[in-house]
């Protein structure tokens, strides 16, 4: 039974039973071994885009490091139907955000196309995986770059050099969830179910 809150009408359609399945459902498909760390993404119709891929393809949190730019103000209105499914943590500085993916043995991706860059097809992504994405202008910084395990690319064979970063996000991922369907990671809950319920808590109260 669902605890009450005095605050909230009985009525309330935040404990509708088909609420309550409708948000189980979504948790229990959401990937906690699945991240993006946004660096210093500026625009913010490309952070609200991603942050909606997130949600769409079932990553449940993304890394956030800003350093030269700060985050960006997200509008209500393009941001809020995904931002508050997806958690975002903070990192201030590039031995916080390594000590975070490495507590979760995560493979580190930074995109790029340096000559050691493997095809994203390349990568395993079921495996525990952080894919790193970079400023619109310059990329992933260097410093960041140094922490990865390699670098990975979208394959593209036309005159553009490279696709807008929520686009890249959005493929990258597809990749991700195709590999994860096929090893059937979407078909069981890959949290514990003292961990759903606790989550799916949190989020009866959103």
């Amino acid at each position: 039974m669902l605890p009450v809150n005095p605050a909230e009408p009985a009525s309330s359609p935040r404990r509708t039973p088909e609420r309550r399945a409708r948000l189980a459902g979504v948790l229990r498909r959401r990937q906690p071994d699945l991240t993006l760390v946004l660096a210093n993404i500026h625009d913010p119709h490309n952070v609200s885009a991603i942050y909606r891929s997130c949600d769409a393809f079932g990553v449940a949190r993304v890394h956030l490091y800003y350093t030269g730019t700060p985050f960006p103000a997200l509008g209500e209105k393009s941001s809020a139907s995904a931002r508050k499914w997806v958690e975002s943590v903070r990192h201030a500085d590039s031995e916080s955000l390594l000590r975070a993916l490495r507590a979760g043995n995560m493979q580190i991706a930074a995109t790029g196309f340096s000559e050691t860059s493997a095809p994203l097809r390349h990568w395993n992504f079921t495996r525990p995986t952080a894919v790193m994405l970079g400023n619109e202008h310059r990329g992933v910084d260097r410093e960041l770059r140094t922490l990865a395990d390699g670098e990975l690319h979208i394959p593209m064979y036309g005159m553009v050099q490279s696709f807008n970063v929520s686009v890249a996000a959005a493929i990258i991922l597809a990749e991700a969830v195709r590999q994860r369907e096929e090893a059937g990671m979407y078909a069981a809950p890959r949290m514990d179910e003292a961990t759903l319920e606790a989550e799916l808590q949190a989020w009866l109260r959103k």
